[in-house]
């Protein structure tokens, strides 16, 4: 029976950059059930060890599960996986599915090996995580939509999503250039003269106005994150990778089929590619948390952890971080220090009292000609 649990987002990121390691244990005293999701760096990976030895007391893993298969998600894990004993590694692997890859691609030059060995010279840390798990003995599965992992359900990637649309453009997709903002005369934002540029990036934001967009969308790699929701005591939790829109709205769609309504459960939930706008949209955020309220909350019923890097950035991005505010979450960013949700759990003397961030009236516009990875 599970009575309580912690979430733990660690530090991670260089200058910046920001990057995700986050565990979390669940069950009851003495009958603890333990989940590492992404690793980030080797110095990450270190960091994960060492805080499950010593404020989970154990040298046991019982899931370790990468989101998505970019460098920057599987080094630490491998670390992980050398330094513990996991039961099991929940990951995609692209290269065993070369003959459904090739038939979703309308290419005649595509051969399974070829298909096979492109796509394991691109994602080389991922493959030396596999090869890894092989050599130690830990069962490896694939977290597509309707697997169990322990507590959880995934809710996207889509198998035939994943393996026909998203590997397949994996190299030719990135996330698309926001269309150049234009003035009153028609100017676009690198034209623009400096005064004017400066009288109008500034937009105002109350609780009322939402100057989040719906026409986002990040890359493929992105979308391939592993969405995974649980109800560990009865209380809903979200985690979802760098996922954006696509996958997002995907693992809302099927949950509700299950009939399960993610803004009536949900108590916790990571905000998605560390606060990044081209990630959610109102629509989604809807979806998945509920739609604005009318007036700003006293009680809020979410708790929203967002990783980012300790160095001034522009992650999270105030439209998110307002967005989230306006559907009743608080909002808690890790700035290079480690974060802790509890629930049913006595909170450690070392933990420090979480900073909340608040609904700034005005937002700098972001750069409408920028990109994000």
């Amino acid at each position: 029976m599970i009575t309580c649990y912690q979430i733990d987002f660690l530090p991670v990121g260089d200058g910046e950059r920001s990057g995700d390691a986050i565990c979390m244990r669940y069950g009851s005293p003495g009958n603890f059930k333990v989940m590492v999701y992404d690793g980030c760096t080797k110095e990450a990976g270190i960091a994960l060890v060492r805080h499950v030895r010593k404020h989970y007391g154990t040298n046991v893993i019982d899931y370790v599960v990468c989101s998505h298969l970019d460098a920057d998600r599987a080094c630490g894990l491998a670390v992980v996986l050398k330094e513990m004993r996991v039961l099991e590694l929940w990951m995609h692997r692209p290269w065993t599915h070369a003959k459904l890859i090739c038939r979703c691609v309308n290419d005649a030059d595509l051969t399974d090996e070829g298909v096979t060995k492109r796509l394991r010279e691109k994602l080389p840390a991922a493959c030396a995580l596999e090869a890894l798990a092989i050599k130690r003995g830990i069962p490896l599965y694939e977290p597509f939509q309707g697997s169990r992992i322990g507590e959880f359900a995934v809710l996207s990637p889509n198998r035939v999503w994943y393996l026909g649309q998203l590997i397949a453009h994996f190299e030719r997709t990135s996330a698309k250039k926001r269309p150049a903002a234009t003035d009153a005369g028609g100017l676009s934002w690198k034209n623009m003269p400096e005064p004017v540029r400066q009288a109008v990036s500034w937009a105002a934001e109350s609780w009322g106005v939402e100057t989040l967009r719906e026409d986002v969308s990040t890359s493929t790699k992105n979308e391939s994150s592993v969405v995974l929701f649980g109800l560990p005591g009865g209380r809903g939790v979200l985690f979802t990778g760098d996922a954006g829109v696509q996958a997002l709205s995907a693992a809302a769609e099927y949950a509700e089929e299950k009939g399960v309504s993610l803004p009536q459960h949900i108590k916790f939930v990571q905000i998605p590619h560390h606060g990044s706008d081209n990630n959610v949209s109102p629509s989604v955020l809807d979806r998945l948390i509920g739609p604005k309220t009318i007036i700003p909350l006293t009680n809020r019923r979410i708790t929203a952890f967002v990783s980012v890097a300790k160095e001034p950035g522009t992650q999270p991005r105030k439209a998110v971080v307002n967005a989230f505010l306006r559907r009743g979450a608080r909002v808690i960013a890790t700035k290079g220090v480690a974060k802790s949700h509890f629930y049913n759990m006595k909170q450690k003397a070392e933990w420090d009292a979480a900073e909340l961030l608040s609904l700034p009236l005005t937002q700098q516009t972001d750069d409408p000609e920028r990109e994000d990875a």
